[in-house]
This record gives C-alpha cells, structure tokens and sequence, in this order.
C-alpha cells in the first residue's frame, strides 16, 4: 500500500516537473514556430513569400548578377518574428541545400539573415532553405525555384 502511494506521488511529481519546463523554456531550448518566411531585396522589397504553404513572387537574375536578399520568419498571424541569440552566443543559421551549383552560388552574410545569390549559367533550378538550431532544422521552405537568365 504504501509502494503504491509511493510510486502515485513519484508519478505525479514526474508530470508536474515536466509541465512546469515545457511550458517555461530557457533561451536555449527555444524554437522558432515559423510558418513561413519573406525574401526581401536590398531596398526592402518583397521579391518572395512562404506562408502556410502558399507562394508568392519569383526569383529572376542574369548571368553574373548578384541579388543580395534578406531572410524574415513569419509567426502564424504573418508577422516577422524577432531574430534572437540563445543565453550561450548561439544563433540559428541558415542553410542552402539542393540546388544546381553550376546555374548559382549562394553565400551567407555576415550577419546570417542574408544571403546573396549568383547567377553563374543561364537555367533554372531551385533551392531548399532551412532554419538550423542546434543541430537541427526548426523550418525548412519548399524548393525556392530561381530562373537565371543570359543577358543579350
């Protein structure tokens, strides 16, 4: 009886300690809940939008142009969320995968909310944006089609 009673309060000693850190996360342990993110030019123009898996805008460079564009997260009611560093330093990265490096190059920015893209070869191919946290991605984008085009 007294085991029972016992292993009852270890239990429920177990949820409550477990409720009360899931619902009070350190800096570290937090995660953007983006819902999507907005890709804006040097003059802070929308060239492109990933919301709620909905699309807008495109991307359309020359042959050895160069489009610096800036990364913005969305929240769920389509605001930017505000970029922060965890308690240790440690911000999220971005990361570019799957895409053509012979029809462009893309390097990150110094302050790692940008990006510039290079159009090397005239083509079309597309790109896979992540959000990495610790490891993992906290927000991946649909492929970013970019269409690079030879100037004449």
């Amino acid at each position: 009886m007294i085991i029972t009673a016992l292993k009852q309060i270890m239990l429920s000693l177990a949820v409550i300690l477990t409720a009360v850190s899931c619902s009070n996360p350190t800096a570290a342990d937090e995660h953007i809940d983006a819902e999507g993110f907005v890709l804006e030019n040097e003059s802070g123009d929308e060239v492109y939008k990933e919301f709620k898996g909905e699309i807008t805008g495109n991307i359309t460079i020359s042959v050895d142009d160069t489009l610096a564009l800036s990364v913005h997260f969305l929240d769920n009611d389509g605001n930017e969320i505000e970029h922060a560093e965890d308690e240790d330093g440690e911000e999220n990265e971005l990361e570019f995968t799957d895409f053509d490096a012979n029809i462009i190059s893309i390097e990150l920015e110094e302050h790692e909310s940008g990006f510039e893209l290079v159009g090397l070869s005239s083509g079309t191919t597309s790109f896979v944006l992540s959000l990495m946290h610790e490891g993992h991605s906290d927000y991946t984008s649909q492929p970013i089609s970019v269409t690079v085009e030879q100037v004449k």
